[in-house]
């Protein structure tokens, strides 16, 4: 937790933001734990379900979905398989895999960002070149990569986008994954994980055509699949929690925002995403976008901190309409041809979202 004195950072780590309900886990969970873990698979679980302790305590849910597919997330890092949370963009890949890693290693900041630009030394380890050249290869001139480190310390490692990464530098997982040792040839030694060592990586399918993992990589890995909330109102409560969660970490000068507000941003999404209306009747071109659950978070957001800081705090269409329409609107010809056709043809048609539409006409 942040000390009276302490700087104010945006945004904590899942293991500091939660230390209150993790130790409460801890205090109770008397079940048997995979060496290394901070807690038990049923208190993990119940760390990122939510739920009411027998002592009274509330634990926050951290994922709105399946409990199965967290099961099976969980008793995959319980083995000596690694982990690969896939779905498209915004289905919580990234978070997921930060809460897993602070229940169980209590510290989710082993972490590798992939991008085109990751090489084979951020992944397994790179040198200090003055040591280098002053002593050459030793100990103390190895700088080692966050997967190094969760090996020494039989902790979890995360790899972001994995599918971003260059295939012949993935590749470079495969003997950690299936030998669970690293090699350092220029000292003639290695690194062997020690228990507690896992991989949790994360891809999204809007990727797959960038860098596909190889097959002797996919074996190495159990994959769960993170789908899209699978009703409106499931996708609803996340929404709001998520929003509520964001508005008082970035101290957003605005009320929360109604429930009917969060419900059309929402309906929205799921409509142009669907390719449909929710009653079935219209059809609909879908944009582009992939107008994800963390996007609608983001539109609401984008409009509390114009609500706040240039209305009256409460959050109202013209706060919305512009980010919505941002999120929408990726491609100015074939997005806008989508949005424009509903616009007229579902928007101005309710009844009930006159407001709305006029917000978005103003901005059109």
């Amino acid at each position: 937790m942040n000390t009276p004195n302490a700087t104010p950072v945006m945004r904590q780590h899942a293991e500091v933001q939660y230390a209150e309900e993790l130790a409460e886990l801890r205090k109770i969970d008397t079940r048997p734990r995979p060496e290394n873990w901070q807690l038990s698979p049923w208190a993990v679980l119940r760390y990122l379900m939510g739920g009411t302790l027998d002592n009274g305590f509330e634990i926050s849910p951290k994922y709105i979905g399946s409990a199965r597919l967290m099961e099976i997330a969980v008793a995959t890092l319980a083995t000596d398989r690694a982990l690969l949370l896939y779905g498209v963009p915004g289905t919580a890949k990234s978070w997921v895999s930060e809460h897993l890693a602070a229940a169980i290693s209590g510290n989710s900041t082993l972490l590798i960002q992939g991008t085109a630009g990751t090489s084979e030394e951020q992944l397994r380890y790179g040198w200090n070149y003055a040591q280098l050249l002053a002593h050459g290869p030793s100990d103390k001139a190895l700088v080692p990569s966050p997967l190094m480190q969760a090996m020494r310390m039989g902790r979890i490692a995360r790899v972001e986008e994995l599918t971003r990464i260059p295939a012949d530098v993935q590749d470079s997982l495969i003997t950690v994954l299936s030998e669970k040792t690293l090699p350092i040839p220029e000292l003639g030694s290695e690194v062997q994980a020690v228990r507690g060592f896992s991989v949790i990586a994360t891809a999204n399918n809007r990727d797959k055509g960038v860098n596909e993992l190889s097959s002797a990589l996919k074996r190495r890995f159990n994959t769960v699949v993170l789908p899209v909330p699978a009703s409106e109102a499931e996708e609803v409560a996340i929404v709001v929690k998520r929003v509520a969660e964001m508005g008082q970490a970035l101290q957003l000068p605005a009320e929360p925002p109604a429930l009917k507000e969060v419900r059309r941003i929402v309906q929205i999404f799921r409509e142009l995403r669907n390719g449909k209306t929710e009653d079935g009747k219209t059809q609909l071109k879908s944009p582009s976008s992939t107008l994800s659950t963390a996007e609608a978070i983001s539109v609401i957001n984008s409009g509390m901190a114009l609500a706040g800081h240039f209305g009256d705090g409460v959050l109202r269409p013209q706060d919305m309409a512009a980010g919505l329409i941002g999120a929408v609107v990726k491609d100015p010809v074939q997005d806008q041809l989508a949005w424009s056709e509903y616009l007229e043809t579902v928007v101005k048609e309710r009844s009930d979202w006159k407001d709305l539409y006029r917000a978005f006409r103003e901005l059109n």
